[in-house]
């Protein structure tokens, strides 16, 4: 692998992919956007931002495969590394004008995450990660919180687009937390919740209803920022397992022991 300052070229390659975002915030009509499945929109944004990703990446490891959201990419074969690509993560705050979205890119190796990054390009914050490095915001290491117990705790979560067959089980779930937590809030990307995770913002995080590309990045930043992270059941599969929790080891647990009570997956 091509790994000489990959944080670097990534962090380069997100703030091009970035740029190009911006200068088409709030100038998307409603005639350029698809729904590519109930409340999963996709516009021509997403669709590019993938592609000058995919042409990017590919320059820095020729020898991986893509795991992309959009599909953009026709490939076969296996392949010994993969990036795992949200290039627009929060598409719904972008169509709506708010600016509180984000580039996810991650390599994987074998069944391992090895890179990743978040950009928020209206935010001007890049949080980057490689196993064994540490995790980062703009250069600077970041570490998860301290906060030992839900009581003291903020807590991010997203509401679910679809499986609504849980919708009274989390809002009973919600209905908890919002009395034993400090507060709860939900952004619309999981990239950055799970960044804002790693650096102590959030202490802890949980979502159902995800896929790889939305978590891939940003929970390899967290475990890098000393965080723990897992599925519902406290298990390994949360990237494609389809839930996942983080946080300090303190608040992941309490996370994971209210979710257990409320639902089962």
């Amino acid at each position: 692998m091509n790994d000489h300052g990959i944080s670097t070229q990534l962090s380069e390659l997100c703030q091009k992919v970035g740029e190009f975002q911006l200068s088409h915030l709030t100038g998307v009509s409603q005639e350029a956007i698809s729904d590519k499945g109930l409340n999963q929109l996709v516009s021509f944004v997403d669709v590019e931002s993938e592609k000058m990703l995919v042409e990017g990446l590919k320059k820095i490891e020729p020898n991986a495969g893509f795991i992309t959201e959009e599909g953009t990419l026709k490939q076969g074969g296996e392949f010994p590394y993969y990036w795992i690509i949200d290039p627009l993560d929060g598409t719904t705050n972008f169509l709506h004008g708010l600016p509180v979205f984000s580039i996810s890119v991650a390599l994987m190796e074998a069944d391992t995450l090895v890179a990743g990054i978040v950009h928020c390009p209206a935010m001007n914050e890049i949080f980057t990660a490689e196993k064994g490095q540490g995790a980062y915001l703009n250069g600077k290491q970041i570490k998860v919180s301290k906060t030992k117990n839900l009581k003291q705790s903020l807590i991010a979560t997203g509401f679910p687009y679809y499986q609504f067959q849980h919708t009274a089980d989390y809002l009973e779930l919600l209905g908890e937390l919002m009395r034993e937590t400090q507060g709860l809030r939900r952004m619309g990307s999981a990239a950055i919740d799970l960044a804002y995770t790693a650096c102590g913002r959030f202490d802890g995080f949980y979502e159902l209803g995800l896929s790889p590309w939305d978590v891939a990045a940003g929970a390899l930043i967290v475990l890098e920022a000393g965080g723990e992270v897992s599925d519902f059941s406290g298990g390994m599969n949360y990237l494609f397992g389809g839930n996942i929790v983080a946080g300090n080891a303190e608040v992941k647990q309490a996370l994971e022991e209210c979710i257990s009570k409320h639902i089962q997956v």
